[in-house]
């Protein structure tokens, strides 16, 4: 971490105590001590290949940081392949039980508030930008798409298929104007909670400039759209056409997280049964929505 902390201008000598987080399954997280009792967060990126878009991750997490306002981590410094960064107090929403509605207000209200940050074009911030939502969405799957062949990775159907059904939603997509910065992976692992509320949002690094509508992805991940998050959001419900964006975007993350297991040497069969499932009725959904 020497070399990290000091181009982070952090003398390493200050350093109390590091203790390695866990719990990711890409960058590697160490929480820090200091000896002038700052609490800091070192990420360091893997060295190993990955999806051809997992590159420059850190320095978007940091973007993200730096440009989006709410309970969000500070960027203390960062640099090729790490960044250095406050902690955030609590634990993750994961690991509470019994919490009421009311945290899915709060957590709606959060998100609208991450929306606000606005961008001039569409895409990850690590790539070049796109003018038009469905000329960077369409790039993001055929990208996807590109490392489950170069994985070998079997998919419930063709890739030529697949991304030809999502070509021909790009009328559809056409209705997103406005670029956001989306979070996409606002599971409840990177949620944290304290003091009876929502006190933290963590682990930026896949964000990408495009659909508000997408962030409801993985905050409904295992759960159908709830009134009292929607509620926090400020709408009432998501119209037709939203919903068969959102549709889109879940077959956007099934074949991530298909196509991540191998580079992640991810070998449990239960998962992956699950996981090629999900994809499959994902698929369906997208088709009958044509």
């Amino acid at each position: 971490m020497r070399a990290e902390l000091t181009a982070a201008g952090i003398d390493p000598a200050l350093v109390a105590s590091a203790e390695n987080i866990g719990g990711g399954t890409y960058n590697t997280a160490i929480r820090l001590r200091l000896t002038d009792g700052r609490r800091l967060v070192l990420k360091i990126a893997p060295s190993a290949p990955g999806l051809t878009y997992e590159h420059g991750l850190l320095e978007t997490e940091a973007e993200y940081y730096r440009r989006v306002r709410g309970p969000l981590p500070s960027v203390v410094g960062a640099g090729p392949g790490f960044l250095l960064m406050t902690e955030v107090p609590g634990i993750p929403w994961s690991q509470v039980r019994d919490t009421g509605p009311h945290l899915r207000r709060e957590l709606g209200a959060i998100v609208a508030g991450l929306h606000e940050t606005t961008g001039d074009g569409f895409g990850y911030p690590q790539d070049p930008l796109h003018p038009t939502w469905p000329a960077a969405f369409t790039a993001m799957v055929d990208a996807i798409l590109a490392d489950a062949a170069r994985y070998e990775v079997r998919l419930p159907r063709p890739a030529a298929e697949i991304a030809h059904l999502v070509r021909r939603h790009e009328p559809l997509l056409a209705q997103v104007t406005t670029p956001v910065l989306v979070h996409f992976d606002l599971w409840e692992g990177n949620i944290l909670l304290d003091g009876g509320g929502v006190s933290g949002i963590i682990d930026a690094e896949r964000a990408f400039w495009g659909d508000p509508v997408a962030e409801f992805v993985s905050l409904t991940l295992l759960r159908d759209l709830d009134p009292e998050l929607l509620e926090g959001y400020g709408v009432p419900g998501f119209d037709p056409a939203a919903l068969r964006r959102l549709a889109l975007y879940r077959l956007y993350l099934g074949l991530i997280m298909a196509v991540e297991m191998v580079p992640r040497q991810d070998s449990d069969p239960a998962r992956a049964r699950f996981v090629r499932r999900r994809l499959a009725e994902v698929l369906d959904t997208v088709q009958r929505a044509l």
